[in-house]
């Protein structure tokens, strides 16, 4: 009995020595495999953080929960952890090069419309002004509209060209957009062709 207890003990002590032995070789790759995660979601971080801010709040609990693993020594599920954020922290990146692309070739069209659609508005409001009489198809109240619509729209486009160089794309874009809107709406109200691809 005294010899099997002892054998026991042996197989216990011979198996931890094993997995010590397993769990020590991975530990020095798990050690750079948990760094370039943490390097990755920076990158991800700097590059993503602007627009997507979920997906870098993500990440970063990710990675928070693999030093931790690291930490209790469950080392081949920080490993592999470690490699799956390094994958997800370069998809994210590749995904806000590609948002940032879309922004800027928007930003780029915008900005070079609305001064022109600003430009038309404002010719056609001096010219009704400068008349004796309204058209026929224009009516005080109509006008009032232009006008409030001419001033919401060069508001806004004072605000996305504000955003754009404080490095704020999104939010340049979004404010030109609804710069867009009201002057395509304006447009309409004083009988000026607006472009078919322009919002309604």
């Amino acid at each position: 009995m005294k010899k099997h207890y002892i054998s026991t003990i042996l197989i216990m002590f011979f198996a931890l020595a094993v997995m010590a032995g397993c769990n020590g070789g991975q530990k020095g790759p798990a050690q750079l495999a948990v760094k370039a995660a943490e390097d990755a979601v920076n990158a991800a971080k700097a590059e993503a953080g602007a627009f997507d801010p979920e997906q870098i709040a993500a990440l970063e609990s990710a990675l928070a929960e693999t030093k931790d693993k690291l930490a209790r020594g469950e080392i081949k599920d920080a490993l592999e952890e470690a490699r799956g954020l390094v994958t997800k922290a370069k998809e994210v990146i590749a995904e806000a090069k590609a948002e940032r692309d879309k922004l800027t070739q928007q930003w780029m069209d915008l900005s070079a419309e609305l001064p022109k659609m600003v430009e038309r508005i404002q010719a056609r409001l001096d010219a009704i002004s400068g008349s004796r009489k309204l058209p026929a198809d224009m009516t005080r109240k109509k006008l009032a509209q232009a006008r409030s619509g001419l001033e919401a729209a060069k508001e806004d486009w004072t605000r996305a060209q504000e955003d754009q160089q404080s490095g704020k794309l999104a939010e340049a874009v979004a404010a030109a957009v609804a710069a867009e809107g009201h002057s395509v709406k304006t447009m309409k109200i004083l009988g000026l062709a607006v472009s078919n691809d322009k919002p309604m």
